[in-house]
């Protein structure tokens, strides 16, 4: 599980211990070259794009902010659809502005399971709407569904709508 977090610069590693007590799997801070390994929660450092490669190795960069943000979604979510193609499963949450969201796209059209949370849950619509208005969410689902939807289709590896 890889996680990008807009959040501000120092609160990554709080974060990161918030839900090392309230997650059954590991949680860490990505670190370059690391091996992702299955059932383990990777954050993106604080100023950092994270991505991935195709043998699972992090990978961290310092490239200029997109969309405003410095780690961005859109960079890892580029970085998942080159690497894992239709073997992967994005999921873009609640948010302001649209980073992510033409990435998720682009993760749909190579064959992933991609999912955007629906507008009631949300606090704040914009990303997730976006990346819905462009087509690019399999799935629309609420927060409270998530856990069950994605339990599901991990288990299951089913590629229809619900």
């Amino acid at each position: 599980v890889l996680i990008v977090q807009h959040i501000s610069p120092g609160f990554t590693d709080g974060l990161v211990e918030w839900l090392q007590g309230t997650s059954a799997l590991p949680v860490q801070v990505a670190a370059p070259g690391v091996r992702a390994l299955p059932g383990n929660v990777y954050l993106a450092a604080d100023g950092f794009h994270l991505g991935i490669t195709s043998d699972g190795r992090l990978n961290l960069t310092q490239e200029p902010p997109e969309n405003g943000h410095r780690p961005s979604v859109a960079h890892l979510f580029r970085a998942i659809a080159r690497a894992f193609g239709a073997q992967a499963v994005g999921v873009l949450l609640t948010g302001m502005g649209k980073d992510g969201a033409e990435e998720l796209k682009l993760m749909k059209d190579a064959g992933a399971i991609t999912i955007a949370q629906d507008k009631d849950s949300s606090i704040v619509h914009g990303m997730p709407g976006e990346a819905i208005q462009l087509g690019g969410a399999t799935f629309v689902v609420s927060a409270e569904r998530l856990a069950a939807v994605l339990t599901r289709l991990t288990n299951r590896d089913e590629r229809t709508h619900s």
